[in-house]
């Protein structure tokens, strides 16, 4: 596809690639140009976004410097719609430019996602979301990411939730390493999700907000929590199968000296034996999810590996440890702009990314991969998943 300006044709690969997000983005135009009363400012948030996905886009691009120096192309400003970038300004975007914006920008395009995975479990498990976390480290100059002063040790933490079914990010947040984790969840607790948790979030009053946000949970807890039994629940043959050696019903959750956060719902223990490296194990997972086949409810929480892979994805192949910037917004800002890649390949091709497509987008991108061979791996894709 291409477009005429005056006698030049100028070549737009890509351009349905970023078409999801190109509207959301130009959206962002008016932010933080409120302070620009003299009309001088020559980037703006979108323009800047653009850069970011540019950059991961490019494996040749490695540096703010390097994404200063891309700005210098005309055929680069002229397909992302920018003009000459100094390293000043995109040194000064970090600050500039809220991050905030960008992360309703990923929660819409999640939505636009459909479901990968098919079949009457995915039906059960709608909404299902693997929420953790996953640390950076960070540069010496940050001083807002110190996190151990005797070692002076400096680090982020992402926090993640990832729908499983539509294997897409659909809500972030990046804080300094020291924080609570199960305090951030509950600040971003949404309705209509079966969030699944590791034992890291296992809190009662977190538990507690997420039946009161109108969202059902799957949470791994420690075997010596404190609980009286209502009623063990018999196991059928797919239960066994699955691992599961118990089904209980709880009557109270906690002790008498704890607060009965539970009085209006019933919660459910499902205990499933499982083995690793290290040899036998127990799952404790407590879920208020009546409805749920117990195999299902330990499938459930096989998924929260899902978000772990994204972290891989996330690091090792779009290089998103790489940081940009030092400011928490222009790192968060960095981190939601890798999400809106992940996003925008797997709005465009169907399935989850992996290297070898994301490969194939790069050179595509580059002008090493045509657009019939694009399309004819996209097609491939489509074979493999029938």
């Amino acid at each position: 596809m291409a477009r005429r300006q005056g006698e030049e044709v100028v070549r737009l690969e890509g351009r349905r690639l970023i078409e999801p997000a190109r509207r959301l983005l130009a959206r962002l135009r008016p932010v933080g140009a409120e302070r620009d009363r003299a009309g001088n400012r020559k980037l703006y948030f979108d323009q800047y976004v653009a850069l970011l996905l540019l950059y991961f886009f490019t494996p040749t691009l490695t540096s703010l410097r390097s994404l200063q120096q891309a700005s210098n192309w005309e055929q680069t400003r002229r397909k992302l719609g920018i003009q000459r970038t100094s390293l000043g300004s995109l040194s000064e975007a970090a600050s500039v430019f809220d991050a905030k914006y960008l992360r309703a920008v990923i929660q819409e395009l999640a939505c636009q996602s459909k479901t990968l995975v098919p079949g009457p479990e995915a039906k059960a498990l709608e909404g299902l979301t693997a929420v953790d976390g996953t640390f950076f480290a960070a540069l010496p100059r940050m001083v807002w990411a110190l996190w151990e002063k005797k070692s002076l040790q400096r680090g982020v933490k992402l926090h993640l939730h990832f729908d499983v079914l539509r294997g897409v990010p659909c809500d972030a947040l990046l804080t300094p390493a020291a924080c609570s984790e199960p305090g951030l969840l509950q600040s971003m607790l949404q309705a209509g999700r079966l969030y699944v948790l590791d034992r890291g979030y296992a809190s009662y009053e977190l538990f507690a907000g997420i039946l009161a946000a109108g969202s059902s949970l799957v949470a791994r807890v420690k075997d010596n929590i404190a609980f009286t039994v209502r009623e063990e629940r018999p196991l059928d043959d797919d239960a066994r199968r699955a691992g599961v050696i118990c089904d209980t019903l709880i009557g109270r959750l906690g002790t008498s000296h704890h607060t009965n956060h539970f009085r209006e719902r019933t919660l459910r223990l499902v205990v499933v034996r499982t083995e690793d490296r290290s040899g036998p194990s127990e799952l404790w997972l407590l879920t208020d999810r009546l409805d749920l086949p117990a195999d299902v409810v330990a499938l459930a929480y096989r998924h929260r590996w899902s978000v772990e892979l994204f972290f891989r994805w996330l690091k090792c192949v779009l290089g998103a440890r790489h940081l940009v910037s030092q400011r928490q917004n222009g790192v968060t800002i960095q981190m939601y702009a890798a999400m809106i890649v992940s996003l925008l390949i797997v709005l465009h091709t169907g399935r989850k990314p992996t290297k070898r497509t994301f490969e194939t987008i790069q050179f595509y991108l580059a002008g090493w991969v045509s657009e019939a061979e694009f399309d004819a791996h996209l097609a491939s894709l489509k074979k493999i998943d029938a």
